[in-house]
Formats: C-alpha cells, sequence, structure tokens
C-alpha cells in the first residue's frame, strides 16, 4: 500500500487569509459592525468557517447567528480564490512526493466545497486523491475520525500516514489517531502549537526528506514498485 501524506489546507498548502479577511469584512459590513485586521482574522482561522463567525461576532460584542454564517460561507464559497496562493514551494513539493510515491490528500475544516475551489483554482485539485472537508463527516479536527475517515477516502492506512498541518488541531488529531504530525512552521499557528508534534519542518522543501525518514520502511516498498 503506498504511503499517504495528509495535508491542512490553510496555512499549510495555500495563505488563504487575505480571501478570509476580505470575506469576513463583508459579512461585518453587512451587519453594520466594525472590520477587523488581516492579522485579526488571521488569529481567528482554523477551527471552520462556523468558529470564524462566532469569533468575529464576538469581539464585536454579538452571540453567533446562523444568517451571518449562511451569509458568509455564501460569499467566500464564490470568492475562494481571489487573492489566495500556494506557499512558495508547495507544488513542486507535492510533485516532489508524488515521484517518490507517496499519494496525497487533503484534511481540512474548510467546507469540501469552498476547499475544491481553492485547490482547482491553484491547479493543485488534480494532485490529490481526496479533500476531506469540515463537513464531509460528522466529525472534523481535532477529532481523529476525521484523520482516518479522510484517509480511509483516500484508500491510504493508518501505518503509512503523515498528516502535515499548522495547527494545534493537527497535531491533537494526529497524535490521538496513532498518525506521526509534521508541524509547518510557515502556516499561521504560533510556535508553541507545534508542542506534540513528531517534527517541524521550516520550509515546505523540507518536507520530502523528512517525511521518507519518518516513513523509511514505506519508502523502501514504494521504491520497489514504481
Amino acid at each position: 500500500m503506498p504511503r499517504t501524506a495528509l495535508f491542512d489546507l490553510d496555512g499549510t498548502l495555500v495563505d488563504s487569509a487575505p480571501d478570509l479577511h476580505a470575506a469576513t469584512d463583508r459579512m461585518m459590513a453587512r451587519l453594520g459592525l466594525a472590520g477587523f485586521t488581516l492579522r485579526e482574522v488571521t488569529a481567528m482561522v482554523g477551527d471552520g468557517a462556523r468558529a470564524l463567525v462566532e469569533r468575529a461576532l464576538a469581539a464585536r460584542g454579538h452571540g453567533f447567528d446562523q444568517a451571518a454564517l449562511d451569509g458568509f460561507l455564501a460569499d467566500y464559497t464564490d470568492h475562494a480564490a481571489v487573492a489566495t496562493r500556494p506557499y512558495a514551494g508547495i507544488p513542486e513539493t507535492l510533485d516532489a512526493l508524488a515521484d517518490e510515491g507517496w499519494r496525497l490528500a487533503v484534511c481540512t475544516n474548510k467546507p469540501e466545497e469552498a476547499a475544491r475551489k481553492v485547490l482547482a483554482a491553484l491547479g493543485l485539485l488534480d494532485r490529490l486523491a481526496t479533500v476531506g472537508g469540515g463537513d464531509s463527516f460528522t466529525v472534523r479536527k481535532p477529532d481523529p475520525g476525521h484523520l482516518l475517515a479522510t484517509l480511509s477516502r483516500a484508500g491510504g492506512d493508518p501505518a503509512g500516514a503523515v498528516l502535515v498541518g499548522d495547527h494545534s488541531n493537527d497535531v491533537v488529531a494526529a497524535k490521538a489517531a496513532g498518525i506521526p504530525c509534521v508541524f509547518a512552521a510557515w502556516g499561521y499557528g504560533p510556535p508553541a502549537m507545534a508542542e506534540g508534534a513528531t517534527a517541524i519542518a521550516r520550509v515546505p522543501a523540507d518536507l520530502p526528506p523528512l517525511l521518507c525518514r519518518l516513513l523509511p520502511a514505506h519508502r523502501t516498498a514504494a521504491a520497489v514498485t514504481r
């Protein structure tokens, strides 16, 4: 069975903060509330769209509003790939992993439709076996079931899998699933979120040799079958 590399999306494969910031500020404007700086919205990212909306509304003294979330989701999905870009080196890194025999998949708390739209617009979707979004299953990160369900959908096995992510949700979910986690230091998560990670990658180019060191037995098997 090929090795599987699961990737978080926002803050790991792509810098989506500009579009999330713009959509959040448009939501706030519709509600007659003050917007946020890019840094403020970036700090709210990582737990899915509902959490982002809850945090934005709470910061202005308002409780959760389902209509606001619905509006945010519709608006963001329509504008999810305006300013979002892959991090430098990500396309090349994915290609290098594929050449090493890795199966690639995304496990993100972003809604699946929006995630697929972003990945398709950036030319990354066709590199992936599957996308497990925050609404694809009954659970999402940090629940390990999200990782395991995405891995199963990708045709992978926990014994030959690793997760790459920039948030404590990734570290916690991977540990509970018994899967190594590589912390993406270039992403949105502060360094403290790397606690408990199996390893830290400083730049995307670190990933191919690092992931192969984490699963050396699978590397040998993949090399023989290519």
